[in-house]
């Protein structure tokens, strides 16, 4: 019996001592938390900008009617390649083909009434150099009368030739005189006359010069009837038929709207940017786009334009339209040259790329859920937090210290969670750059998130980096 005794009163003390010790065991456990770790390490970093849009040509016209009237030939359709100052389209043009004739036939004439004039007045040049060299031979032969006529006249006073004689050097004198004389005259009436003929040969040009703006006025009226390309490109889009009446002057309206030519030469991703990340990305940066309609193709591009107005997302306005103070997000527009595009892209298919802002060799990096905000006061010993709250209650500008946020990592140094305020740089796709604060093979806490977003600095942790337990189907 004492043996039995001896035996349950050994095991009772074995469980005391067994039940003490897991006493103190979970004593010393409370307050610890656990927690995933990792290590910062240096690696390659990629930071990018994801942002979706629409495929678009870079330079595209939408050819618009110039005037009213209905289309009577089309002469492309969608999906045709066309050349530049090619008549895609003709409008009903009968009044203007009609005013054009009735300008040519005007014009016509007005031609022949100058070229008339202008034959009349070369005759007459001709004529005024006849008459001129008239006179100059009737001034020489008149000089020589004149000079037998005063050789007479001496030898008529010295009585060596007889008076008839001398009568008929005096009358051949007389009678070249006058003959210049009247050649004289007619070279005067003939100038006079072509003056005249200068004047009419002036105003017919002008009347030719007039009717000619006419005709070209009417010729470029006639000329708006046809759509002609400014570009070459193809027809991308062609929303009327023939016997639609079309009519200019109304912007972005369907009634105006004759075809668009898009030149594919040039083909870009037109994506929207959020307003958060517009600040990182710069021209000439690269890009990878792909396209909804071409699943597991990447095509390369590059940005060749950054938009400076914000645009709303809710309606796709520029806030510089909006009247009214809008606190909605905001995107920016951004292009993308494509470097290859395929030739079976179409305009307005959905893309999205991916445009690389920012690249780290060897970058000193941990996991983005790693980082954390705490403010500066929360920072403080638990012993000293009473102290610490009562000089901040005491002065304003420690109180505004205190609630400083510090973004940082917690860094486990012997089993406790040590907060240690760090500097970032770029940021990849799970990972950001550690630029100050840290250095190669800290230990940081990455998880989980309640105990990142709950733990106090200082605080005792247990680490199990364990994979979860995939839970069963």
């Amino acid at each position: 019996m004492k043996r039995k005794w001896k035996w349950i009163i050994g095991a009772g003390l074995v469980l005391a001592v067994a039940g003490g010790i897991f006493a103190k065991v979970k004593i010393s456990q409370n307050g610890v938390v656990t927690v995933q770790t990792g290590r910062a390490v240096r690696q390659d970093l990629v930071s990018l900008v994801t942002a979706s849009g629409e495929i678009k040509p870079r330079n595209y016209v939408n050819i618009g009617a110039n005037v009213m009237g209905r289309i009577v030939e089309i002469y492309v359709k969608e999906g045709d390649r066309v050349r530049r100052n090619q008549v895609l389209a003709r409008l009903e043009s009968v009044q203007a083909q009609a005013d054009l004739q009735a300008q040519q036939a005007a014009l016509n004439s007005a031609l022949a009434e100058s070229a008339a004039a202008e034959a009349g007045l070369r005759a007459m040049d001709e004529n005024l150099r006849t008459a001129a060299a008239t006179i100059d031979r009737a001034r020489a032969e008149m000089e020589r009368a004149r000079l037998d006529y005063e050789r007479a006249a001496k030898l008529f006073a010295d009585k060596l030739v007889a008076k008839q004689e001398f009568d008929a050097k005096k009358s051949q004198y007389d009678a070249l005189a006058a003959g210049l004389r009247e050649a004289e005259a007619r070279l005067a009436q003939m100038k006079a006359q072509r003056e005249q003929t200068a004047a009419q040969l002036a105003a017919a040009q002008r009347r030719v010069a007039q009717v000619r703006a006419a005709v070209d006025r009417v010729a470029d009226v006639l000329h708006k009837h046809s759509a002609v390309s400014p570009i070459d490109g193809i027809v991308t889009n062609l929303p009327v038929r023939v016997g639609e009446t079309v009519v200019p002057g109304v912007q972005n309206s369907a009634a105006s709207l004759i075809m668009t030519i898009a030149d594919m030469s040039v083909i870009t991703a037109e994506v929207k940017v959020d307003e958060t990340d517009i600040v990182n990305v710069k021209l000439d940066q690269v890009a990878d786009v792909t396209i909804d309609a071409m699943p597991n193709r990447v095509f390369k591009g590059r940005v060749i334009e950054i938009g400076n107005t914000a645009i709303l997302r809710s309606s796709g306005l520029a806030a510089s339209q909006s009247a009214i103070s809008s606190q909605e997000a905001k995107d920016f527009k951004v292009v993308i040259a494509l470097d290859n595009p395929p030739d079976e892209v179409r305009p307005g298919l959905s893309c999205t790329a991916k445009i690389v802002t920012a690249t780290r060799e060897k970058a000193l990096s941990i996991p983005i859920q790693a980082l954390t905000v705490r403010q500066r006061g929360d920072l403080e010993d638990e012993k000293k937090a009473g102290n610490v709250q009562a000089a901040a209650n005491a002065d304003p500008e420690r109180q505004k210290k205190l609630k400083e946020e510090l973004q940082g990592v917690f860094v486990v140094r012997n089993g406790v969670a040590e907060f240690r305020e760090v500097k970032t740089g770029i940021t990849g796709a799970t990972d950001i750059e550690v630029l100050d604060g840290l250095k190669e093979g800290d230990e940081i806490i990455t998880g989980s998130y309640k105990a990142i977003r709950t733990l106090k600095n200082h605080a005792k942790v247990k680490i199990d980096n364990k994979a979860p337990a995939k839970m069963e189907s």
